[in-house]
């Protein structure tokens, strides 16, 4: 198993050998050997690293979900110029890239499309093609497979940085992948290299790899996380707290109202494919309910290629809706820079599916409304795929 960055310094350095590199990175852009790409780069005299940017959650991963960061700073270790591209801008800016030839961008995805990295990617992407500067992706695992996809097409009204391009929740594709999806279904037309992994096989998993996992965000622990959050994350739209401020984000959901036993009596006896949902109490220390005794359910995948995070998340949330609508509540805006929307409509890239709750839609008719244009996507991204 040979990933992008070990790659590019191995087999392909003749791609940046001499040039004046900008490298995107946070915590998890290390090799197998726990080597961080950014060390790797400066202590190679052969390439001349300029800068480093920095995703959502910054290059360390110090700052929480949904905090605008500085726009930059000097790194103490390499004294090279931080760009943060979840500042104002999102995008580098022209002066950012006028020391450069390439950006390279070698950031750990989680498979899910409410994920900022690959629209970090994207924007990068678009202004690199603006500028005439070359566009390089590191090829690292999809954690939760690259062979399942799940769930409803972004509605382009409701583009967002959460949801940029026409993409599934759970899209089963590595970054490299959607990088050439995105350059030429989406029209962005830069100079484009990618640079693939060895040794990985779609239906692979993070956990059969032998890579060491490093949380690419402050709030995805483990590879359990990743495996829950294509539908958890759907709680970020709510006033139900996902976990966060608890040890296990995103397999946590409750409430102070939620009586645990109900809500997970009445969703076990819908038998979901490979999970079960346990009724738990948690207490968050940080984030919603923050100090308050929760009353919920943590979420158990006893069987994860059946399970479906989607859907079971729908469920959950249909459930405590028609349970407890009196006490529950949709967050309000803004979310992720979006000040005019629901944050559950930006989330799931529709309004439809809040509708469907609301309206009482049948769990099963929420999932087959969204199957067709699925696989048209499956058909669509097949010319991309490198594995």
């Amino acid at each position: 198993m040979r990933l992008g960055l070990e790659r590019i310094l191995d087999d392909h350095i003749h791609l940046i050998r001499g040039s004046r590199v900008g490298l995107i990175v946070h915590p998890a852009s290390i090799n197998s050997r726990y080597q961080h790409a950014a060390d790797l780069f400066y202590n190679r005299s052969d390439i001349h690293l300029t800068a480093l940017f920095g995703p959502q959650h910054g290059i360390r991963g110090e700052t929480q979900d949904n905090m605008i960061e500085w726009q930059g700073f000097i790194d103490r270790r390499t004294q090279l110029p931080v760009y943060s591209l979840y500042c104002e801008t999102r995008r580098p800016l022209p002066d950012w890239l006028t020391d450069l030839d390439v950006l390279v961008f070698d950031v750990q995805d989680v498979g899910t499309r409410v994920y900022t990295f690959i629209y970090t990617m994207a924007l990068a992407m678009q202004a690199c093609a603006a500028e005439g500067k070359r566009f390089i992706v590191l090829d690292r695992p999809n954690p939760i497979g690259g062979d399942a996809v799940e769930g409803n097409i972004l509605d382009p009204n409701y583009a967002s940085f959460v949801g940029l391009y026409p993409i599934p929740m759970r899209h089963g594709m590595t970054v490299a992948e959607l990088a050439l999806m995105f350059n030429s279904e989406f029209s962005i037309g830069c100079e484009l290299n990618v640079v693939p992994m060895q040794g990985w096989s779609r239906n692979q998993w993070w956990d059969s790899t032998g890579l060491p996992w490093v949380m690419p965000s402050p709030n995805m622990p483990t590879l359990d996380t990743a495996t829950v959050y294509p539908g958890a994350v759907i709680f970020e739209g709510t006033e139900v707290s996902e976990g966060r401020g608890t040890t296990r984000p995103f397999e946590l959901i409750g409430a102070p109202y939620i009586d645990p036993y109900e809500l997970t009596e009445a969703l076990n006896d819908l038998n979901l494919p490979g999970v079960y949902l346990r009724p738990a109490y948690f207490q968050p220390t940080f984030h919603k309910y923050c100090g308050q005794l929760c009353g919920g359910l943590q979420i158990h995948v006893t069987d994860r290629r059946a399970f479906k995070p989607y859907l079971c998340a729908l469920a959950i949330l249909q459930n405590i809706y028609q349970l407890y609508q009196e006490k529950f509540r949709w967050k309000q805006p803004p979310y992720e820079y979006v000040e005019d929307k629901l944050p559950i409509d930006v989330i799931c890239g529709t309004d439809a599916i809040r509708q469907g709750i609301e309206t009482g839609v049948e769990l099963r008719q929420l999932e087959e409304s969204w199957l067709a244009e699925l696989h048209e996507f499956v058909e669509k991204r097949q010319k991309y795929l490198l594995y």
